[in-house]
């Protein structure tokens, strides 16, 4: 098209100037607006032909940034060739009414004391650039879930998920920290971009700064920068980031059970690089990382109480046979007794049998306690006074290089507990604790509330429950340890300085009241364990009550007594015992010749049965068919089994008493005679 047609030059620029598409300025030296098209006018919102005539150009911008500008611009004006804008550069505009939106400036000279300003309004280019930029985070997002899904343990990423994350933010370093649910020492469980020297000094520096001492005000902050704290805050950490050439860190702790466990941590050569998309990337990601290590924990835990239950149905059989075989030497060996009380020699041995049968039946009693057929007198105890006894307990027992704290949360509600049993178990592991520390170490044993849902972990039923938290410094257990540590038997102690029960004992007490254990353990960092015990609906009385003192023996006059043993060693025994002290025993094998002898024999005034009968009965069925046949029917029941066995609860209420074996002579004695007075209800 020719140029005359536009009436010159003249003419042709300013036609091209006022239908160019994007605004355009001219303004001066100065700064001042002197020519502004149309589109400028309208993108700005002022009134043609003079309304952005006469003003700065640092009027169409926010006015923290004009001061900056102003400088930059003059600085450009002043040298046009040594620094060009004419590249295009991002700013933030505002229109005439205050609101700001961005745009992209080109400049360039127009003579010597003019320069062209294009600019352009970016908002949907800048949308659609954070589409893609969410987009893309989002792909990384499902592309970590995937991963973790997939794997079975969370160990398993300890290279994927920190390569993942460092792709996904653009940085050169990323840490994965996890430690003990409010522990004070972190491990580097998985890494991209840093070298065993960084690593090193990683760690030194954490420890240096006390880390895991702010990462409950990192979790208030969401994501914590380098950058953007205070110039003194983790000085160690600054030291050794700048020393290995990163200019900034971001933090973002992992949370597990309402407190921190670990953090992720990022690390880029580039200062402020955490950009709000960047932050809420992270956010996400640690509630990803923090929800696969809780899954994985609670997997490895539900596959354990399974494990542990099989092997206790084994145990539990097992310490019920041998209870039966030590209740044949024990009684035969106490009918001995009887028979040579004058022979010094023969009393030697049998005092030497005897305590090889107690030594037995306390073996027994703890491989019962681990398959939950112990007997247990559960009441409302108060968790402050448990730790009050057991801590002046522990500081006479631990000794002086053990720093020993005690701290129960208040307004804690009662825990249903047999208090025996409970300050056994929380002796084992405060023992076992200080085993793990030879060198001393701090153990610090805690109470506090614990609410389990109806979605929870494992199979811990819902409700409100009392956690005992004993946690030690100690040398700590690695993986394959911590897997059988609750198994009966299993033990790192040398030969002779442990059973290998302790922690078996614990597991059932806790099981068997309705509670869990669980154990987190990480070489070098200790060992923490919680003990879940359910709370009592009930209150403590203001005075505890004591024992009650057991009444003296009733003379036996003959009486008869059935006695019913499927086992004919073992009622070879009992009857001899029974006959010793006076009784008139008469024997049957099953629950039906038991019934049988007590339709034609109405002389027996008290029926004496194993809980564990052949043929498919029970002792507690048979007792319940006996008392259709003969109401008030006083009853003994014994079982190397005690009070697991299936209907306990029901017997108790009917008046039964359980007599575990192996039993002495005079512990007989007095549960007969206590059976013969009951009052047993019709």
């Amino acid at each position: 098209m020719p140029l005359s047609r536009f009436g010159g030059k003249e003419e042709l620029y300013r036609t091209l100037f006022e239908t160019a598409p994007d605004a355009m300025v001219v303004v001066t030296h100065d700064g001042e607006i002197v020519l502004a098209n149309p589109q400028a006018h309208s993108l700005f919102g002022y009134t043609l032909p003079d309304g952005l005539h006469g003003l700065s150009i640092e009027a169409l911008l926010p006015l923290d940034v004009r001061e900056i500008h102003a400088r930059h611009r003059e600085h450009y004006m002043a040298h046009p060739r040594v620094r060009p804008m004419d590249g295009g550069y991002e700013l933030t505009g505002v229109r005439c009414d205050g609101r700001a939106f961005p745009v992209e400036v080109a400049l360039s000279p127009i003579g010597h004391d003019l320069f062209a300003a294009s600019i352009r309004d970016i908002s949907a280019t800048q949308r659609v650039r954070q589409a893609l930029q969410h987009a893309r985070y989002d792909n990384y997002l499902a592309r970590l879930g995937r991963l973790l899904l997939e794997s079975s343990r969370d160990e398993s990423t300890s290279i994927s998920v920190p390569r993942l994350i460092a792709e996904a933010l653009d940085v050169e370093a990323v840490v994965v920290a996890v430690g003990l649910p409010g522990a004070a020492v972190l491990s580097i469980r998985a890494s991209h971009g840093v070298t065993p020297a960084l690593a090193e000094t990683l760690l030194e520096a954490f420890a240096c700064d006390r880390l895991t001492d702010h990462l409950v005000d990192f979790r208030s902050a969401g994501v914590w920068t380098l950058s953007r704290s205070a110039a003194d805050d983790l000085p160690c950490i600054r030291t050794v980031l700048e020393a290995h050439g990163f200019a900034d860190m971001a933090i973002v702790p992992l949370i597990d059970d309402r407190q921190p466990t670990g953090f992720v941590l990022a690390m880029s050569s580039e200062p402020d690089n955490c950009d709000n998309d960047k932050s809420n990337f992270l956010r996400l990601t640690s509630h990803i990382l923090a929800a696969a290590i809780q899954r994985s924990r609670s997997e490895e835990q539900l596959a354990h109480i399974h494990r542990l239950d099989a092997l206790g149905q084994l145990t539990g059989g097992i310490a019920h046979d041998f209870n039966n075989l030590l209740t044949i030497i024990s009684g035969n060996l106490q009918m001995l007794e009887a028979n040579h009380a004058d022979d010094p020699a023969a009393r030697a041995m049998i005092d030497s049998g005897l305590r090889a049968v107690d030594h037995g039946a306390a073996l027994t009693r703890k491989l019962l306690g681990f398959s939950r057929r112990r007997s247990l007198t559960p009441r409302p105890l108060r968790p402050q006074r448990v730790l009050d006894e057991l801590g002046e307990m522990l500081l006479r027992t631990l000794g002086e290089r053990i720093r020993l704290s005690v701290d129960c949360a208040p307004e804690l509600p009662a825990v249903l507990a047999d208090p025996s049993e409970l300050e056994t178990a929380l002796v084992n592991l405060a023992l076992n604790a200080r085993d793990a520390m030879p060198e001393g170490g701090g153990l610090r044993i805690t109470a506090r509330a614990y609410l389990a849902s109806p979605l929870g972990d494992d199979d811990l039923a819902p409700g409100d429950y009392v956690a005992f938290i004993v946690a030690d410094t100690g040398t700590g257990m690695s993986p394959e340890v911590l897997k059988q540590a609750m198994d009966p038997f299993f033990t790192t102690k040398v030969a002779g300085k442990g059973s290998g029960l302790g922690l078996s004992m614990v597991y059932g007490f806790a099981r068997q009241s309705g509670g869990r254990v669980r154990i987190e353990s990480m070489p070098g960092q200790g060992t923490r364990v919680e003990l879940l015990l359910p709370a009592s609906p009930l209150s403590v009385p203001d005075e505890d009550e004591g024992e009650t003192a057991t009444g003296s023996h009733v003379p036996p006059s003959h009486t008869r007594v059935l006695v019913v043993e499927d086992e004919p060693e073992v009622r070879e025994v009992t009857t001899g015992l029974l006959r010793s002290l006076g009784y008139d025993p008469v024997e049957a094998s099953h629950a039906a010749q038991a019934l049988e002898q007590l339709h034609l024999d109405p002389s027996i005034r008290l029926l004496f049965s194993d809980v564990v009968l052949g043929r498919g009965h029970s002792g507690f069925e048979l007792v319940r068919e006996a008392r259709v046949l003969r109401p008030g029917l006083p009853a003994l029941l014994t079982s190397g089994y005690a009070y697991a066995s299936a209907g306990a609860k029901d017997a108790e209420r009917a008046g039964i008493q359980l007599l575990s074996k192996p039993y002495h002579q005079d512990q007989l004695a007095q549960a007969l005679a206590q059976a013969l007075e009951k009052n047993v209800p019709r």
